[in-house]
């Protein structure tokens, strides 16, 4: 019996070969951005990163992304063929990761002097920008191409393929990203080894570009051309699109809680819990595991139920993930840290549904004429939010005092806000059938 959904997803894919490449898309993708992600926040402290630098990691990519996300989004409206949008962007992500190697090397100062290296870390930031900047783009762009190669009745199915071989990809990685750090002497033995995996990110950028080479829309959307005139009409249209900013609206609260604490976790899984590399890998591992084991339940409960309500359980599932924090916290650090990954692995089980559902969401209210722009303009706020609001927690923890305590209060604030971000996407649920039925 287990073996039946993977049958099925088989069939489908030989009979779908749009299928088979997005799956590809997406193992290519997950390979070069989770070998990164797990890697940006480690190499930064190795480069002598403090707690407000390890703020910019977050912080200075989405920023930039942020300014040209909308320029991205009216291009690729303007496009006959996004395709080479998205292949543009996988190969400037994959320059930006390179460059992400090489940034030990890029010094303002002579090679003996010891503050050397205090410069490193802001040429990494500059890259780490463009690579995150051109990953967004590329999401944009994939998004925006998306309507264009698969149907609406075949979108769950095929996404669900997609997120799938994404989350498998990325179980292993965190583990193995970690062991492989943690039996390498310190000091520049770590460095070279997480140079050589953003050399691999940047290879496997290279080949997502060569598949979606044998990626072909079935169906065309009608360009936009880009001029003052036509981007006056997309504001319009969107400000006149109630379904959309509703569902923004939501949506942007709910990011906003759940990036509140993305610093703040790690400081706390490092400072507090004292998890080394593997431990920490094992954090990524679990909450992954969780999702791949869950995909293909919550896409069968889309198939009966639709899309929106199941993403109430992911938000849950989030809001408890501050409270694993402050029990394991409050627990002796001889048993903190295997109590802590256990509790991430249980508020994870949900997290699937917003991998598999908010694009569809999106979907379900972005009008065809503007989708490009339309989904520009979510991913902006989102970033905004992915840039803003890690620094808002670190912040917050600051203000709260430092230390236990703080850290602890500012988890209670987060898990407070993001149950009010559950209640009203449920509300939302409920506006829109009174307002749109």
């Amino acid at each position: 019996m287990l073996i039946n959904p993977f049958t099925r997803a088989r069939n489908f894919a030989v009979s779908n070969p749009a299928a088979m490449r997005y799956a590809m898309d997406g193992f290519f993708s997950a390979l070069a951005v989770n070998i990164a992600s797990n890697n940006n926040n480690l190499f930064a402290l190795r480069l002598g990163a403090g707690d407000y630098q390890l703020s910019l990691v977050q912080f200075l990519p989405q920023i930039f992304t942020m300014l040209i996300l909308i320029p991205g989004g009216l291009f690729a409206g303007s496009l006959h063929n996004k395709r080479r949008m998205v292949i543009g962007a996988l190969i400037t992500g994959s320059a930006g990761y390179l460059f992400c190697a090489l940034s030990p090397f890029f010094r303002l100062t002579g090679a003996g002097n010891s503050s050397a290296s205090a410069y490193s870390i802001y040429f990494f930031l500059v890259f780490l920008a463009l690579a995150v900047g051109a990953v967004a783009t590329y999401n944009i762009s994939w998004q925006s191409f998306f309507p264009e190669v698969v149907d609406t009745q075949e979108r769950n199915r095929v996404l669900t393929m997609r997120s799938h071989m994404d989350v498998f990809i990325s179980i292993p990685l965190p583990l193995l990203v970690g062991t492989i750090l943690l039996h390498t002497s310190a000091g520049s033995g770590k460095i070279t080894v997480h140079q050589c995996f953003y050399f691999f990110a940047a290879l496997f950028l290279i080949l997502a570009a060569v598949n979606y080479r044998r990626i072909k829309a079935v169906r065309h959307i009608k360009p936009k051309r880009v001029s003052f005139y036509e981007i006056k009409n997309a504001v319009k249209s969107l400000l006149h699109n109630k379904q959309y900013l509703l569902f923004t609206g939501t949506a942007i609260f709910f990011y906003m809680t759940w990036h509140f604490d993305w610093t703040i976790w790690f400081i706390a899984q490092v400072n507090y819990l004292k998890m080394n590399e593997f431990q920490i890998g094992l954090t990524t591992l679990g909450a992954t595991t969780a999702q791949f084991l869950t995909m293909r339940f919550w896409s069968r409960i889309n198939e009966k139920h639709g899309v929106v309500l199941p993403v109430t359980f992911g938000i849950i599932g989030l809001s408890l993930c501050p409270a694993a924090m402050i029990i394991a916290t409050g627990l002796p650090l001889s048993i903190a840290p295997y109590v802590f990954l256990i509790l991430n692995v249980l508020v994870n089980l949900p997290l699937a549904t917003t991998t598999l559902n908010m694009l569809q969401c999106l979907l379900q209210v972005t009008g065809e004429e503007n989708v490009s722009f339309s989904i520009s303009v979510y991913t902006c706020l989102v970033c905004l939010s992915n840039a803003v609001m890690p620094v808002a927690g670190v912040a917050l923890y600051r203000a709260l005092g430092g230390g236990i305590n703080g850290l602890r209060l500012a988890f209670a604030i987060i898990f407070a806000l993001r149950i009010v971000a559950a209640c009203l996407w449920l509300l939302r649920r409920k506006w829109q059938e009174k307002l749109f039925s």
